[in-house]
């Protein structure tokens, strides 16, 4: 991780000056079977400002073979013939690893229903790591639903290789963390708390992940849904109890659970975190398809 946060860096620098044509040769699919804005567009962007071409659907699972009854596996076995990298997000976890068990070419996980979404954690730790210069010793609150969510799953998994000093985890009952998540901290001795006081962890945590209720993972589940809808709402109030130093995070998009007067203050960071986003994924596109450049 490290080596491409600095890669990230370097990044920055070549959007700066025009990009670079390092990936002239190159082209990757976008492959995406839910609805993704920032995701897609980012890794869209990534590999063009790295001179490489795109192809690809953003509807896959209405506009592509899939409709037709095609299995996945095929799918990633004829479009690896046109390309050299699949970026792709699926509904059903587990998906990407099926994909690259067969694929000819690299796949990168963009998301794979409640699962992982691990580009999106390296741009979370990416971005506490330019806030802070430092990801040891920092107090992390993760807010909202951390049931569903797969970048708090990524984040979580990614956090345990540093020396982060806890993590709270703030949920609804019904979209409380996992027990596989528990266990995984457990096993790599990071301490963590369940917490239900917001007011109170605001006060001591460094950074917030804030994330939103995901109405369309609770399916026909609709009263768990309103139980957890606007519990913890980030405001005014709440950044003021919020050290200075603090930061807060969101994988977007919002929907209410940080209202907009909270964009204007420093400690918001989360549109810095998206931007990061082009960045950290231009560097995962070069070291996977240009590493000795």
């Amino acid at each position: 991780m490290e080596t491409l946060f600095a890669l990230a860096s370097e990044m920055e620098t070549v959007v700066e000056q025009g990009g670079s044509s390092v990936l002239s040769n190159k082209v990757m699919a976008s492959l995406f079977y839910e609805p993704s804005t920032r995701t897609r567009l980012s890794f869209e962007a990534a590999m063009r400002r790295l001179g490489g071409q795109v192809i690809g659907t953003e509807n896959a699972r209405e506009f592509s073979s899939a409709a037709k009854g095609e299995t996945l596996e095929d799918t990633i076995r004829v479009i690896g013939c046109y390309v050299d990298v699949i970026v792709m997000r699926h509904y059903q976890a587990g998906s990407a690893e099926k994909a690259a068990d067969i694929s000819a070419v690299p796949i990168i996980n963009a998301g794979d229903g409640t699962g992982q979404h691990p580009t999106q954690a390296l741009l979370d730790v990416y971005t506490i790591w330019k806030e802070f210069d430092a990801i040891d010793g920092l107090t992390i609150a993760m807010v909202g639903d951390l049931a569903n969510g797969r970048t708090v799953r990524s984040l979580a998994y990614l956090l345990s290789k540093f020396r982060v000093k806890r993590i709270i985890f703030v949920a609804p009952d019904v979209v409380a963390i996992k027990d596989d998540i528990k266990e995984h901290l457990r096993e790599h001795k990071i301490p963590f708390s369940e917490e239900d006081d917001l007011v109170a962890v605001a006060k001591k945590a460094d950074v917030i992940y804030q994330t939103r209720i995901q109405r369309e993972r609770f399916g026909d589940r609709q009263a768990d849904f309103e139980a957890a809808y606007g519990k913890y709402i980030i405001d005014k109030q709440i950044v003021a109890l919020m050290p200075e130093r603090a930061r807060i995070l969101h994988p977007l998009p919002r929907v209410n659970e940080i209202t907009t007067e909270v964009d204007s203050d420093p400690r918001a960071a989360y549109f810095r975190q998206a931007q990061n986003g082009l960045y950290v994924r231009m560097a995962l596109l070069k070291t996977i398809l240009a590493p000795e450049s």
